[in-house]
C-alpha cells in the first residue's frame, strides 16, 4: 500500500514530505520491523536521534524495506553533551556509523541547552558537516526565537527546520509566526500530545465525527493545515496506515478555530521549556 504525501521545500532547497514517522522507543528487532512497515505503507520521512539509541534500528528498518535509500529522508539529532565543536563532528560521524548510512538528509541540534551556551559552536559543526556532504540539510529542535536570532547573527546561517513541541493543547502560535517570517519550517514532535488525554477530547471528537475520521486523523490534519510537519509514531501497521490517511478531507476554518482554542499557556506536557530545560 502506498500513500501520496504532499511535499514541501525547505529554505535550502531540500524537499521533504509534509508528514513523517517518529521512532522514539522503537528499538531492536520489533522496532526495525515497525520502521520497515512504516516505510512499506508509505512513509518517506523517518525521524530518529542519537539519544533514542535506535539509529542502528532505523538503519536496519531501511535495509529491510522495499524502498531505495535515495527515496527516503532520514533525520537524526545531536545530543546536548556533544555541543563542543570537535565532539559534535565526531557524534555526527558516529550517528552515520550506527545507522550504516553515508549521509543524513536532516541533522538537528536536539536542544539548545542555553546554560552551557555551546549551541552556536554545535551549529558551526553542522554547517561544516553539511559542506562535507555528511548532511544534506541542517536544523534544530526546541530553539526559541532568541536562540535562532543568535545563530543567524553569529554564523549567517538559519536552520531549515525547527522541531518543537506542538499539539492542540500547545499550538505555538507565536513561534510558528516567527518561523514563517524567517522561512524556517515548523515540525511537530509529539503531535498527538503523547495520546493520554487528547483522544478523549470532546471538541476534537465532535470534529472527527463530523468528518467520519478518527481523532488522531483530525489532529494530524490540523497540523498539516497549520503548515507544520507532524511525525507521529506507531508500531501498529493498521495505525500507521490510519495516520497517513489525512489527505482526503479538509478541516473548515471553524474546525481549526475550535481546535486552536484548546491551547493553553501552560500546555507543555512535561514543562520542557527550552529556555531552561537541559538535555544531555
Amino acid at each position: 500500500m502506498s500513500q501520496s504525501i504532499p511535499e514541501i521545500q525547505l529554505n535550502d532547497g531540500l524537499t521533504i514530505p509534509s508528514l513523517g514517522f517518529g521512532t522514539y522507543r522503537l528499538n531492536g528487532n520489533r522496532g526495525a520491523s515497525a520502521i520497515q512497515s512504516a516505510i512499506d505503507v508509505g512513509y518517506r520521512l523517518i525521524d530518529t536521534a542519537y539519544n533514542y539509541e535506535n539509529e542502528a534500528t532505523v538503519g536496519e528498518g531501511i535495509r529491510r524495506s522495499s524502498i531505495p535509500r535515495n527515496e527516503l529522508k532520514i533525520t537524526s539529532k545531536l545530543p546536548g553533551r556533544y555541543h563542543e565543536y570537535d565532539k559534535a563532528v565526531t557524534a555526527i560521524q558516529e550517528s552515520l556509523f550506527r545507522a550504516q548510512l553515508d549521509y543524513y538528509d536532516l541533522y538537528l541540534i536536539h536542544w539548545p541547552n542555553p546554560k552551557e551556551d555551546l549551541y552556536v559552536e554545535a551549529w558551526q559543526a553542522l554547517i561544516d558537516a553539511q559542506k562535507w556532504g555528511l548532511i544534506r540539510s541542517i536544523g534544530v529542535c526546541n530553539f526559541l526565537p532568541e536562540h535562532l536570532d543568535r545563530l543567524e547573527k553569529e554564523t549567517g546561517v538559519l536552520p531549515s527546520l525547527n522541531q518543537v513541541e506542538l499539539h492542540p493543547f500547545f499550538n505555538q502560535e507565536e513561534q510558528r509566526a516567527y518561523h514563517q517570517e524567517k522561512q524556517i519550517q515548523t515540525q511537530s514532535w509529539s503531535p498527538l500530545a503523547r495520546v493520554q488525554n487528547i483522544l478523549d477530547n470532546e471538541v476534537i471528537q465532535s470534529v472527527a465525527d463530523h468528518h467520519d475520521k478518527t481523532v488522531s486523523q483530525v489532529i494530524l490534519r490540523w497540523h498539516y493545515q497549520l503548515g507544520s510537519v507532524a511525525i507521529p509514531k506507531s508500531a501498529s501497521p493498521q495505525r500507521q496506515k490510519e495516520n497517513l490517511s489525512i489527505f482526503d478531507f479538509s478541516l473548515t476554518d471553524g474546525d481549526m478555530n475550535k481546535i486552536n482554542q484548546l491551547t493553553r499557556e501552560t500546555g507543555r506536557m512535561k514543562d520542557q521549556n527550552p529556555a531552561t530545560y537541559q538535555e544531555f
